[in-house]
């Protein structure tokens, strides 16, 4: 079930930032995002427990992804395309017209969920990624 984080799942999602980044935003930087309203958030529950979330923010026809993240336990589930489809829906009747990511250039799962998901490779930014010093592929999917 994709459901809107409310603030009983700050706890929940430092964990999951922990466990998926090797810079993870700290649970002050969460609860900022979520109270300030600039910051959409979705959690996926699985087994009565916050499995996944998306952290998302949109302004006029664009929006951008800035985190996604599963628990390792649940991974290969579908879980992040269901988070990614839930966005989707919520950011279209909006009248949100094209999203944006940014991506480690390794991290190959996920640019094939992003792929599967209609977004496209346009540019680079190179050494953006610390921890270890990587690129990011920045992707968009226009015209949803």
């Amino acid at each position: 079930m994709v459901r809107w984080m409310d603030e009983t799942d700050l706890e929940a999602v430092a964990d999951l930032e922990r466990m998926s980044f090797s810079l993870p935003w700290s649970r002050d930087m969460i609860k900022d995002g979520f109270t300030k309203g600039l910051d959409r958030f979705l959690i996926c529950e699985q087994e009565q427990e916050a499995a996944g979330y998306i952290c998302f923010r949109y302004f006029e026809e664009e929006g951008e992804i800035e985190r996604i993240a599963v628990h390792p336990r649940f991974r290969g589930m579908g879980l992040g395309r269901k988070l990614m489809e839930a966005m989707e829906e919520y950011v279209k009747g909006k009248g949100v017209a094209n999203l944006t990511l940014e991506v480690r250039a390794g991290n190959e799962k996920a640019i094939k969920l992003y792929e599967s998901c209609g977004f496209v490779k346009e540019a680079l930014r190179r050494g953006y990624y610390r921890k270890p010093v990587e690129d990011a592929i920045i992707m968009w999917r226009r015209g949803i």
